[in-house]
């Protein structure tokens, strides 16, 4: 199965937050919103702004890298935020679901939003913007820069 791959740029990205924030204003207001970092800390930036929160904290869970899947770590847990009540928790994205299993546990009373999901994911977010294929892998403008790429048809092989 060949890899398909969906870039997001910045503006982009700045749309589909604020959308993501225009979806959320019925469950606010909120407390605080806490980023997944390192992902969601735009995103959150963006919705936190737009929902006048002023209170923002943050969670870091390592899952992966570029090259495999590993144990999710929470190497900084989100110490402001309690069990969740009142907060909002905002992802770049949902893939798997891994990591969102894992700020559950940490707030199980917060509203979970992601900017995107797949479906193996999906299940697992109570707000979401744009759903993606499973198969598809993100380019987000952080991990990304310009330079050549060779059309469709020529990378299979036709």
């Amino acid at each position: 199965m060949a890899e398909k791959y969906y870039t997001v740029g910045w503006e982009q990205l700045h749309r589909d937050s604020k959308a993501l924030a225009w979806r959320l204003m019925e469950h606010g207001p909120f407390r605080g919103v806490v980023a997944i970092t390192r992902g969601g800390m735009i995103p959150a930036a963006i919705v936190a702004r737009e929902l006048e929160c002023r209170l923002l904290e943050t969670v870091s869970v390592v899952t992966y890298d570029e090259e495999s899947m590993g144990q999710p770590q929470v190497v900084k847990p989100p110490l402001a935020a309690g069990d969740g009540t009142g907060w909002l928790v905002v992802d770049d994205l949902v893939d798997t679901g891994t990591t969102a299993k894992v700020v559950r546990a940490l707030l199980p009373q917060a509203h979970l939003a992601t900017v995107y999901a797949k479906p193996a994911g999906k299940p697992l977010v109570d707000t979401f913007i744009t759903e993606v294929s499973q198969d598809t892998w993100i380019l987000f403008p952080w991990d990304t820069e310009a330079q050549f790429v060779a059309p469709i048809a020529r990378k299979a092989g036709k």
